[in-house]
């Protein structure tokens, strides 16, 4: 009976390790899949309160853990990550409403320095010396999506703290006021030059922002995605190596 009970909870131990292993091994994979689904769902709960707001309370907080998981394993930055995620996630409640308070500025703050530490411990560990993986890639495309959704943040506090700092045409927009997702649709228009149609920025600051994403986000793809996709090499048989065996 002994003997028979022993592979038994060792099949069980397996079974529970497989979907840890995965989680731990494809944390960029994951990351990128729940940013990318922040960013399609985003305007689809903007306006609403009820199950669907509450599901996409729950896909930021995913996000967030997600980005504190893919830091690293050294105690000092899991600390700091956990220590803005407190922030970051308070921040997600008040990034749908208009009008915010000097509390939710303050979460706004935190959470864009939550973003950039992000971006930097990620950046240290995607493009450190040694040969790029599927994961790698997943990594830098990550880091192309936070940087989108970091601007989205600062341009957030620039209208919290000068209301007048975008127009939003009436022609295209039901409202006068940007809200949580025009910050994010006039930050991935400027990062890939597409433009943000319908919004414009009037401070000169946002303009030069603006400018600076730009030629972030286009340098972005143009030197680092295409450094680590021509380095990247999957574990394929050569045609040498395959001659050889037979």
């Amino acid at each position: 009976m002994p003997s028979s009970s022993a592979p038994s909870s060792h099949t069980q131990g397996l079974a529970l390790r497989r979907p840890l292993s995965f989680v731990t091994g494809r944390k960029f994979f994951l990351l990128f899949l729940f940013l990318l689904a922040d960013l399609i769902f985003y305007p689809y709960v903007s306006d609403t309160v009820g199950t669907r707001y509450y599901i996409f309370r729950t896909l930021g907080v995913v996000v967030i853990l997600l980005s504190v998981h893919a830091v690293g394993s050294r105690k000092l930055l899991i600390f700091i990550a956990l220590a803005l995620a407190i922030p970051a996630t308070l921040e997600h409640a008040a990034f749908f409403h208009t009008n915010m308070g000097e509390r939710s500025i303050v979460n706004i703050v935190l959470s864009f320095a939550f973003d950039v530490f992000v971006i930097v411990a990620i950046f240290r560990r995607v493009y450190a010396p040694g040969r790029p993986t599927a994961e790698t890639i997943f990594g830098a495309v990550s880091i192309y999506l936070l940087i989108g959704f970091t601007f989205a943040r600062l341009y957030a506090i620039i209208a919290a703290v000068r209301p007048h700092a975008f127009f939003l045409d009436p022609a295209t927009n039901a409202h006068s006021v940007p809200v949580g997702f025009d910050f994010i649709f006039f930050s991935f228009g400027s990062m890939t030059t597409l433009g943000a149609g319908g919004i414009v920025a009037v401070l000169p600051q946002v303009r030069s922002f603006s400018m600076i994403e730009s030629i972030v986000g286009v340098l972005y793809l143009a030197v680092m995605i295409s450094r680590l996709i021509s380095a990247y090499r999957p574990n394929f048989p050569t045609p040498q190596s395959s001659g050889n065996a037979d």
